[in-house]
């Protein structure tokens, strides 16, 4: 069930659009008029097909995402309730996107939003464990190249051809084929009674004759090709079915590919045959004057030495004055012609003598010109038939093609997600009472996990224990904990795998981040006391995160304003952290764990010495003066004297 503002879609009611916000009764029917209807709508909307909706003239792809959104229901906007926090969700997206291939898996990727619907968030984690472990057994770079820019199959533009025509018998055949779009690619002529018909048709290069009765006399006629006008489109002018194909060739390869690298069948390898046959019929023609040429080079010198070893007789000789060639020479002849007709029929296919009887060997002009008409005739027909069975294999396997090129784009979210699982080496949480996080990362942390100097973190937070101080080291990861715990907190709930070893999570209604804050004025300070009060004012259960926020007004005031908002969150069911360089003065006012990150040191590169996982029950000491004696150590004679004697403060 889909529901919105009081707008329900239960299984089988038509999808309504009018209530979506932002989506009046003209904008509801130009997009149900661009996709077909309500039921293609639901279909769309089953099939989170996005791209459908952002391809309407007039809605941009964010507006195609809201509405999308509040389709499925998807609650993005009420669970996350801070600045920062939307920040933090963004960037998710964000890192998630750059495995992206294809619209579609973009697509889907931006309605991904967190949910409390503990069964939905389980599927789509188990979905995204599956795709990970699937995606560490796959040539990913390969894949990835092959699957970018991956997009839908395209029906391309007919190329229309003037130099040919189509010729039917009668005016209804004509309007039968032009219904069927065929005058997109040729001419389409009825024939007449007018004598010019003939002389007429002598104009194009190829003539289709696509008769219904067969009533009409061609004989001679060259560069005529005969077609049935039961036959379908395709067979009629195949170039319907092969253009489609040799326009999507390149995205029909590499789905091959990749229906291979995947393990799946695909019938997809059949286009590559007999496109290439396709693409070599035209370079299969013999120039038949080029060959009797070189063929007639040696004929004179066979002939001459032939005759020179000729006994004639008187009347031999006066038959050959007559310009009448004895028996003896005519063999010789025949002979040395036969020959060459043997070597041209070999290569063209054609009997015939193009070869006049004469010393030297001349060539028959008009037979070579009645030979190459007939061969064009001939290599026109041959190329129709080759092309029209092309055409019907190729229309026999369109329509699972298609799937399959459907299959693969939809496959790159799997891809996508399951990449970046498997490269940010995420896991899957667990959900309960509470936040228990071990060997948890920050997502700008995780693909340096081998790095020495990276350090995950332990973490937990109870229903006794609901609320904590985090106080410690400049620099030493407070921060960070903060973003971390945000960042595993919103991928749990939007059905990701986190960024921890382990990692136990409490489902919460809305989430709060706020960064630091330097010092308000008035009118700020009162801003910012409209929106944070009213955090405890309601039972939702939240998740609280707090970054010094002790800048908020003067010292004092902010310790009684932040150790109210600290016992009311302990007597809820929301969960906080704090950080704070106040701890003291708070725990003056309010009894509260306090968690500290100790820094021990500088080593050899002035780096903080420090153990990320805060110490429960531990009060950790700023230690700004390891931080003065690290800008000590780099800074120039001049600075360094105002340093040292900072330093000999503390």
């Amino acid at each position: 069930m889909y529901r919105k503002k009081g707008l329900v879609k239960m299984q089988g009611e038509k999808v309504t659009l009018q209530n979506i916000k932002g989506i009046g009764d003209k904008i509801s029917e130009k997009i149900l008029n661009s996709v077909g209807g309500e039921e293609n709508l639901q279909k769309i909307v089953e099939n989170v097909d996005v791209e459908k909706i952002a391809n309407i003239d007039g809605i941009s792809q964010r507006k195609a995402i809201e509405i999308m959104n509040q389709l499925l229901n998807n609650p993005t906007y009420e669970f996350i309730k801070s600045d920062r926090a939307m920040e933090i969700y963004e960037d998710i997206i964000n890192k998630i996107l750059a495995y992206s291939n294809t619209s579609y898996s973009k697509n889907r990727i931006l309605l991904l939003s967190p949910s409390k619907d503990i069964e939905k968030i389980e599927k789509q984690i188990s979905f995204v464990m599956d795709a990970k472990k699937q995606v560490s057994q796959l040539p990913i770079i390969k894949l990835r190249g092959l699957m970018k820019n991956l997009k839908e199959v395209e029906n391309p533009k007919a190329e229309y051809d003037a130099s040919k025509v189509i010729l039917v018998e009668t005016e209804e055949d004509n309007s039968y084929l032009t219904d069927l779009g065929l005058n997109q690619y040729y001419p389409i002529i009825t024939a007449t009674d007018s004598p010019l018909l003939q002389e007429e048709l002598m104009n194009y290069d190829l003539i289709f004759y696509v008769y219904s009765q067969g009533i009409l006399d061609f004989e001679g006629m060259p560069n005529l090709v005969m077609i049935n006008i039961e036959e379908n489109d395709y067979e009629i002018v195949p170039e319907k079915i092969i253009n489609f194909f040799t326009h999507n060739q390149d995205l029909f390869n590499r789905v091959y590919e990749i229906q291979k690298i995947r393990g799946r069948e695909t019938i997809l390898g059949e286009i590559i045959p007999i496109i290439d046959e396709l693409n070599v019929i035209d370079k299969r023609e013999v120039d038949i004057e080029e060959l009797v040429n070189s063929l007639k080079k040696d004929m004179d010198e066979e002939l001459e030495n032939a005759i020179q070893n000729v006994d004639l007789e008187g009347d031999e000789i006066l038959n050959l004055l007559n310009k009448n060639l004895p028996p003896k020479i005519n063999k010789i002849f025949d002979e040395i012609i036969n020959e060459r007709k043997k070597i041209i029929r070999e290569k063209t296919g054609f009997d015939f003598d193009p070869y006049l009887r004469k010393y030297p060997i001349e060539i028959d002009d008009s037979e070579i010109q009645r030979i190459q008409l007939e061969q064009s005739s001939k290599k026109e027909n041959d190329i129709f038939d080759v092309k029209k069975s092309a055409a019907i294999e190729l229309n026999s396997i369109k329509e699972q093609a298609i799937k399959e090129v459907e299959e693969v784009i939809k496959f790159d979210y799997e891809f996508s997600l399951g990449s970046f699982a498997y490269e940010y080496d995420l896991n899957a949480p667990e959900f309960g009472d509470e936040i228990n996080l071990k060997e948890a990362l920050h997502l700008e942390l995780a693909l340096r996990k081998d790095d020495k100097n990276t350090q995950t973190i332990d973490y937990k937070l109870t229903n006794d224990e609901n609320i904590a101080l985090l106080t410690g080291a400049n620099s030493g990861g407070k921060t960070t904990l903060l973003e971390t715990l945000t960042q595993i907190s919103i991928m749990a709930q939007m059905g990701l795998p986190v960024s921890a070893g382990e990692a136990k999570i409490k489902l919460f209604d809305e989430i709060y981040h706020f960064s630091k804050k330097r010092s308000l004025d008035a009118g700020a300070f009162e801003s910012f006391l409209n929106v944070f009060i009213p955090i405890v004012t309601t039972d939702s259960e939240k998740l609280v995160l707090l970054d010094e926020l002790e800048g908020i007004t003067e010292l004092e005031a902010a310790v009684k304003i932040i150790s109210t908002f600290i016992d009311m969150i302990k007597e809820s069911n929301s969960y906080g952290i704090i950080v704070t360089h106040m701890a003291r003065e708070l725990m003056n006012y309010t009894d509260i764990r306090v968690d500290g990150i100790e820094a021990k040191g500088l080593d050899e590169n002035y780096n903080l010495i420090v153990d990320r996982t805060p110490k429960m029950n531990f009060l950790a000491k700023s230690t700004p003066e390891l931080i003065l004696k690290r800008i000590y150590e780099k800074s120039d004679d001049n600075l360094k004297q105002v340093y040292a004697r900072i330093l000999e403060k503390f």
